[in-house]
């Protein structure tokens, strides 16, 4: 079964056989590819994992992404990931991100610039955090008109309308330094 070419969401082994190794999912019956490549099986440790012709921008459990909130939905939102650990991608990846205990608290809105945690894969969809306090919204806007935004303890406000308005706000709010550019 070893160098045997394998395209993204192709099944490679079932999960009573193999466990998920690089570049490879769980999705809760198979173990499935990510990347275009070949698949490699490790039978002394039961692994299996694809051998990546290219190598891909998926974040990994624990690195920090920053990105664009795309959906907001009824206890978690959806982020469009555009940086992973500093370092910008375009791999047009998406995570989601559970808004537990927030209950009618607003934690981000749509257009927000947020950083979070990746905590786990599973079932194929990236999971992420921003319950630590550097994590959470980067920039926002001001809702009603459009203006820029202060921090005004837990809440931002608006310098145009005046209109007040809360979010889980990062320690990092309102400063560009949090992308380090790197060439590599």
């Amino acid at each position: 079964m070893s160098d045997k070419p394998a395209l993204p969401g192709d099944k490679i082994a079932i999960i009573e056989e193999f466990e998920t190794g690089q570049n490879t999912f769980d999705d809760g019956q198979s173990i499935r590819s990510v990347v275009v490549g070949t698949t490699e099986f490790d039978k002394t440790n039961r692994i299996a994992r694809i051998n990546g012709f290219k190598k891909t921008s998926v974040p990994k459990v624990g690195d920090t992404i920053i990105g664009t909130v795309s959906a907001l939905m009824n206890n978690m939102f959806a982020i469009n990931i555009m940086y992973i650990n500093g370092k910008p991608t375009h791999a047009d990846l998406e995570c989601i991100c559970q808004a537990r205990g927030a209950k009618k608290r607003i934690l981000v809105r749509v257009s927000d610039i947020v950083m979070a945690k990746i905590i786990n894969h599973l079932n194929g969809v990236i999971h992420a955090i921003i319950n630590e306090p550097e994590l959470g919204v980067l920039f926002s806007q001001c809702i009603r008109c459009g203006g820029k935004v202060v921090m005004l303890g837990n809440n931002i406000k608006c310098t145009d309308c005046s209109y007040i308005e809360e979010r889980k706000l990062s320690t990092k709010f309102e400063n560009s330094d949090f992308i380090k550019f790197n060439s590599n």
